[in-house]
């Protein structure tokens, strides 16, 4: 199955770029070649680019305290588990607590490393991190994996309170819906939403073997998805046969 997700509001969206940027360079840091610890820098100048908004903390705050206080109203629910809401209550606060605790916005501190942000604009020239342009950054690559690796640890440690925090309430709301399997007729899906939901994040689900893109468009009120088949040349085309699919609303 192939799992496209869209974003019902604009702080969603921020959300997933985020959890994008955050899961690759997760990835790329715990590798060893010079090239992935290339990619980590570009991954991280990325997210300072992203994380540049103002209200971006007090968003992410106001989300984990909403969170904390909806799953402290299920104490004493008989079908709740008080051990499994002990353990996300606890996730909750750390994460809020490490958030709050931070004195200075995510990747401040990176933005006062000179180096950094000399290489950050030599990166957005293309091919200008070449030895010619950037002979200390050449230098850095040939450095071994474990020291190059430190170094990125180092430099996104103020990133991590954000991206833990992004990590869990993404988690938290992909949870919160199971899918449901839907028929798309004439490859086409109309479904109308409850007067007054509240619903955040679409998670759609399609058998890899179909072959078939979706094209998703939603407001507060419907939700439409047309399903398309590439063609030879790249462009999409309608598809007309019936397709079942899987989706989840996530509020």
């Amino acid at each position: 199955m192939i799992l496209y997700e869209y974003p019902l509001n604009e702080r969603i969206r921020t959300y997933l770029r985020l959890g994008r940027l955050f899961g690759r360079l997760e990835q790329l840091i715990v590798r060893d070649s010079a090239l992935d610890h290339h990619f980590a820098l570009t991954t991280i100048f990325e997210l300072l680019e992203a994380t540049s908004r103002a209200d971006l903390k007090s968003d992410v705050l106001r989300d984990l305290d909403k969170q904390k206080k909806q799953f402290a109203s299920w104490r004493g629910n008989p079908a709740i588990s008080e051990t499994t809401l002990d353990a996300v209550l606890a996730q909750l606060q750390e994460s809020f607590d490490h958030l709050t605790g931070q004195h200075i916005k995510s990747g401040m501190d990176l933005l006062q490393h000179e180096w950094l942000m000399s290489l950050r604009s030599r990166s957005a020239i293309p091919g200008g991190t070449c030895e010619f342009d950037a002979p200390a950054y050449h230098a850095w690559q040939h450095h071994s994996a474990p020291q190059r690796r430190a170094d990125l640890q180092e430099w996104t440690a103020s990133l991590a309170p954000l991206a833990h925090a992004i990590s869990l309430l993404l988690r938290l709301l992909r949870d919160s819906a199971r899918p449901q399997k839907v028929i798309a007729t004439g490859g086409n899906l109309q479904q109308m939403l409850p007067q007054g939901s509240t619903f955040q994040l679409l998670r759609l689900s399609m058998d890899e073997t179909s072959g078939l893109v979706p094209e998703i468009s939603a407001n507060r009120m419907v939700v439409v998805i047309r399903l398309m088949r590439p063609q030879p040349d790249g462009s999409l085309a309608p598809a007309r046969e019936d397709a079942t699919l899987e989706l989840a609303l996530c509020a």
